[in-house]
């Protein structure tokens, strides 16, 4: 993965009032690549039209996905999440509104290998301007840690 792809600072996306939700989950049987090329496609598809960008990593049988965007499409895109049968065991491993720009402005939704997923988020960090963006980013890398 290069980190080129990060656009933390790009002008053409002010600061604004940005709900942020990270979550894991349990794939069910069957997600394989298939399955996960469909969602990115619907999330690619969708996400634009409601403002929400993010990052996806699917590895091991696990979700891990970073969603940012307006809180009410954020939260209704979490109730179709935790709806959907690909996945069990949703949890919700943090969520906040903060006034800042996005974390992943031009990623409707991105599928980033795990083995990619460290050296993306430590790039961000890096890039990060914002001291919120550090510490959200710094968090997910704690997150990661910790799994």
């Amino acid at each position: 993965m290069e980190a080129n792809h990060l656009q933390l600072n790009d002008e053409s996306h002010p600061q604004q009032s940005i709900h942020n939700l990270v979550y894991c989950s349990r794939g069910s049987a069957g997600v394989g690549e298939a399955e996960i090329a469909k969602i990115i496609a619907t999330a690619q598809h969708h996400n634009p039209r409601f403002g929400i960008t993010g990052i996806l990593v699917f590895g091991g049988g696990f979700f891990f996905q970073w969603l940012e965007g307006p809180k009410d499409s954020v939260q209704s895109l979490m109730r179709i999440i935790s709806a959907d049968p690909r996945h069990s065991s949703v949890v919700v491993l943090s969520q906040e509104d903060e006034i800042r720009e996005r974390l992943f402005p031009n990623w409707d939704m991105e599928l980033v290998e795990v083995a990619d997923i460290r050296v993306v988020l430590e790039d961000a960090a890096q890039s990060a301007s914002n001291p919120n963006q550090k510490k959200a980013l710094n968090l997910m890398l704690e997150e990661l840690d910790a799994a």
